[in-house]
């Protein structure tokens, strides 16, 4: 569905530690950005997919990044387990809490989440769904990423 999200930050070695420790948990991995003339950037993958991405980028026109007012980037995590290594992560690394891992039967049953704010203040959520994972032997099973 998705190329690739990107948030800003004006701290790009600060965002990799944080988004290192946070993303390890769901299997996602920095990948090498080749400079293409753009600002500096760093990229998350998953395992050996070409896409979808996640990017951090310093902002293009050279002003200070911002957060977006109602925008947040949701992270899939295969397990419950992982998404609440990545808030604890989160938290170790410059993060700040926006609410702890936990079940949310509001959002659905199986809903279990947390949501964080980056060092740059962009609002990420981290979800595990239990009642729409692919089943298993699925080919949809091999690329969960968000």
């Amino acid at each position: 569905m998705f190329s690739h999200v990107t948030v800003g930050s004006n701290d790009l070695e600060r965002a990799a530690h944080f988004y290192d420790a946070v993303l390890a948990p769901l299997g996602l991995k920095q990948r090498l950005v080749t400079p293409d003339g753009g600002p500096p950037a760093l990229c998350w993958i998953s395992g050996q997919a070409s896409l979808p991405r996640f990017y951090v980028y310093k902002p293009r026109d050279g002003q200070p990044a911002t957060v977006g007012n109602g925008s947040m980037v949701a992270f899939l995590a295969l397990s419950r387990e992982a998404v609440t290594a990545a808030w604890a992560a989160g938290l170790a690394n410059g993060g700040s809490d926006e609410g702890a891992a936990g079940e949310r039967p509001h959002y659905g049953a199986g809903y279990f989440g947390t949501y964080l704010r980056d060092p740059d203040g962009n609002k990420i959520h981290i979800v595990h769904r239990s009642d729409l994972q692919p089943h298993a032997g699925s080919s949809q099973n091999q690329e969960i990423v968000a």
